[in-house]
């Protein structure tokens, strides 16, 4: 059984900080692409950052030069800093990992329960 748990979220005020962790653990074979996304009320679910097992990584245009995101493969661990927030980027932080289960013969897409973040004065 795979999970990720991810921590890290809560409330902060306009231009501050947060750190997200996300751990994938279970029976793990090998993990390719990490990412996060988020999801706001009344919107859609977008992709906020990925990583591959390479390092590269890609972001969406709202969060270039704020956010980095990065990981740890020896510890089946991804992390977003996010910084200068901003209100807008209120919203439902998730853990994505795409990997390959002991015991599976492909890979497939895995979501972490998500965690709040909240940007308000």
């Amino acid at each position: 059984q795979v999970q990720l748990v991810e921590s890290g979220g809560g409330l902060v005020q306009p231009g501050g900080s947060l750190r997200l962790s996300c751990e994938a653990s279970g029976s793990i074979f090998s993990i390719n692409t990490m990412g996060w996304y988020r999801q706001a009320p009344g919107k859609q679910r977008e992709l906020v950052a990925a990583i591959t097992s390479g390092g590269s990584t890609n972001y969406v245009d709202s969060v270039k030069g704020r956010f980095t995101i990065s990981r740890d493969n020896a510890k089946n661990t991804v992390y977003l800093q996010m910084n200068s927030l901003k209100p807008e980027d209120t919203a439902v932080y998730y853990c994505n990992a795409n990997l390959l289960g002991s015991g599976s013969g492909y890979y497939r897409d895995y979501w972490g329960q998500g965690t709040q973040v909240t940007v308000s004065s």
